[in-house]
């Protein structure tokens, strides 16, 4: 989640940032319990990983476990050279950029893969349609989205994902998280979520 929201450095940040037990992965059911959720939302066989917001590359590193390839963009610096780090000799490149509009090219990709950055954009009805012409015909977005907090909630609720999605996805599937543990490593009592979405064929 290493976009400008809130002015958070994520330079500063990028030194703790794997403490929180879903983004470091560092319990291994919590690890095992992300990698089983990534295994059913990425295709079967090889493919072209985009990992956009990746910070420190826990997710890239467990798709990379999974025989993909992945290209990680961050705007932190600081993330992008831990990510390189944990996934030194590993099928995988890391980018500097805005995940918004990435610096990829015309490169093309089999999945869009996206956790806990969408939220952050200014326009995102704009960056889905960018990504998903970041796509391979038959490739997918898989976004990892959320609402959090009661007083003053922050985030994207699921039908409003689903909802501008419904107009480039000639199929969405949604799946609630808030309810698996493993995954956070503490009850929570939010809204968490993914979408895997995949735009019809012209």
């Amino acid at each position: 989640m290493s976009e400008p929201v809130a002015n958070v450095d994520w330079d500063a940040e990028a030194a703790t940032f794997d403490e929180e037990p879903d983004h470091g992965l560092r319990d291994p059911e919590i690890r095992r319990a992300w990698a089983d959720r990534l295994h059913g939302w990425l295709p079967d066989r090889a493919a072209d990983i985009l990992d956009l917001g990746c910070g420190t590359g826990s997710l890239s590193l467990l798709a990379a476990e999974q025989g993909h390839h992945v290209t990680g963009v961050d705007l932190s610096p600081v993330m992008v050279d831990l990510a390189r780090a944990k996934l030194a000799g590993r099928d995988a490149a890391f980018l500097i950029g805005d995940a918004a509009a990435p610096p990829v090219g015309e490169q093309r990709f089999d999945v869009v893969l996206v956790r806990h950055v969408l939220w952050t954009l200014p326009d995102p009805a704009r960056v889905l349609r960018h990504w998903r012409g970041l796509l391979r015909p038959g490739g997918r977005l898989v976004l990892i989205e959320g609402r959090w907090g009661m007083v003053s909630p922050v985030g994207i609720p699921a039908d409003r994902l689903t909802e501008l999605l419904a107009p480039l996805a000639g199929y969405v599937h949604l799946e609630r998280l808030s309810d698996d543990l493993q995954l956070w490593g503490k009850d929570v009592d939010d809204e968490r979520y993914a979408v895997v979405a995949i735009p019809a064929i012209p």
